[in-house]
């Protein structure tokens, strides 16, 4: 069986590892000059940074973290998490939900209270279930640990009005707390949520980047990078991929780039099937990095739901991962924006999302000031974050159906158009592989 993997990234670099393990002829077409996607890393001035923003390697799904763990091999840091939410001005510990004790009192209190009462109005039947993901919050977590910080946060990493947002997806995803456990944190007992990622792992050298050319290695001579895939069509029970200059033949395609990079490459897209692709939404993601000299503190990320406390939602401190991404005596910060074409900071310049960053961290006292700033950059993803809007189950239905009515397999966060982290990601490969055997 010959394979043509459309795109290079983590799932189809991993798709290409599996199929070749199992005796396939593969090709993976990435149209960039390197592979990795989302999961691509620079080092400038002994400074390594995750271009699509800050990632860790952790999951519950232990196949697959063995799997990351075992290609990295002595590549590999382990640290234990701590993490941070930025209330206030406060350093509140993640999840909220964990972290009530550190409120002042009044937000404690109505963090509390509501849960309580929204609650037994739960059990009573008294609050119809959810229609959307700011109904979900609220059902879920009660007025005010919503209010306080599970909406304002959402709604700034989403970009996008939560009660216009679909809610099917967060089971699983965002876990519902225990009620021991929000009555322990509102009294001041320690109590650890999300403990899946209690502890991560991380590259020590190379960046997230080393665990997608880990994956690669045996499959490296099958990548063809600099080929964008322009066209798709089906000839003689295979089918024939060209970028307008070469083309590839394969019994069997496989996509892991954009839905809206695939079906331009179509011929013959009903005008429903191209509406449905138009409406799904997404987010596009800024990422700023910031070389120091000294430290950062002891924080593996922060979240910053405060709109007033700068654009960026969370910030991240890669040197804190491993202790060689930046050179000796020096640490860096990693900040990001997520925004959609067309919005204000869609229309600011590099310079100036360098400037709104590094003013507003001093503001909020996480650099100390300029003069410890050695080195500044910026990375722009168009595709990083899938959002679930209110349409979302239709429209992906009606492209799901075109692509399988055209015999093309979709895998990945982008092809398959769900929010799928990096485990999730690979989870997505073994299974089409499993499934195709």
């Amino acid at each position: 069986m010959k394979s043509a993997v459309l795109g290079g990234g983590l799932t189809g670099i991993t798709l290409a590892r599996l199929l070749h393990e199992q005796g396939d002829d593969v090709t993976v077409l990435e149209r960039n000059e390197k592979i990795g996607g989302l999961c691509r890393s620079q080092t400038q001035k002994d400074f390594t940074f995750d271009l699509g923003g800050s990632h860790i390697i952790f999951s519950r799904d232990e196949e697959v973290l063995s799997f990351m763990l075992s290609v990295l091999g002595e590549n590999a840091d382990r640290r234990k998490r701590n993490t941070k939410i930025l209330y206030k001005g406060r350093y509140v510990k993640y999840p909220f939900e964990n972290g009530l004790y550190q409120l002042p009192d009044e937000d404690r209190f109505f963090c509390i209270n509501e849960f309580v009462k929204n609650l037994i109005a739960v059990e009573k039947g008294e609050i119809p279930p959810p229609e959307n993901f700011a109904g979900w919050i609220t059902y879920t977590f009660g007025r005010g640990i919503a209010e306080c910080y599970m909406l304002p946060y959402n709604e700034k990493i989403w970009n996008y009005p939560a009660d216009r947002m679909s809610h099917h997806w967060v089971e699983g995803r965002i876990p519902r707390p225990p009620v021991e456990d929000i009555i322990r944190s509102a009294i001041g007992i320690e109590t650890e949520g999300y403990v899946h990622q209690a502890v991560f792992s991380y590259p020590v050298t190379g960046g997230i980047e080393a665990l997608v050319r880990a994956i690669a290695e045996p499959v490296l001579p099958a990548v063809r990078t600099g080929f964008s895939v322009a066209s798709v069509r089906e000839d003689g029970g295979g089918f024939v991929v060209s970028d307008g200059r070469e083309t590839v033949r394969a019994d069997r395609v496989i996509s892991t780039i954009p839905l809206q990079n695939l079906l331009p490459c179509l011929s013959d897209v009903p005008a429903e099937v191209r509406a449905a692709c138009d409406a799904l939404r997404y987010n596009s993601l800024c990422s700023v990095f910031i070389g120091l000299s000294g430290d950062v503190p002891e924080i593996s990320w922060l979240y910053v739901p405060d709109e007033k406390t700068g654009l960026f939602n969370r910030i991240s401190f890669p040197s804190n991962y491993s202790s060689e991404v930046a050179p000796p005596g020096h640490s860096s910060i990693l900040a990001e924006i997520t925004y959609n074409e067309g919005d204000a900071v869609s229309r600011m310049t590099d310079a100036e999302v360098i400037e709104h960053t590094v003013a507003s961290l001093i503001a909020a006292g996480l650099i100390p000031s300029r003069e410890r700033i050695v080195y500044t950059g910026v990375a722009r993803e168009e595709f990083a974050y899938v959002v679930y809007d209110t349409g979302y189950l239709r429209n992906i239905a009606i492209v799901r159906e075109f692509c399988r009515e055209r015999g093309i397999d979709l895998v990945g966060r982008f092809a398959e158009f769900e929010y799928l982290n990096m485990d999730g990601c690979i989870r997505s490969a073994i299974d089409f592989v499993r499934g195709n055997e």
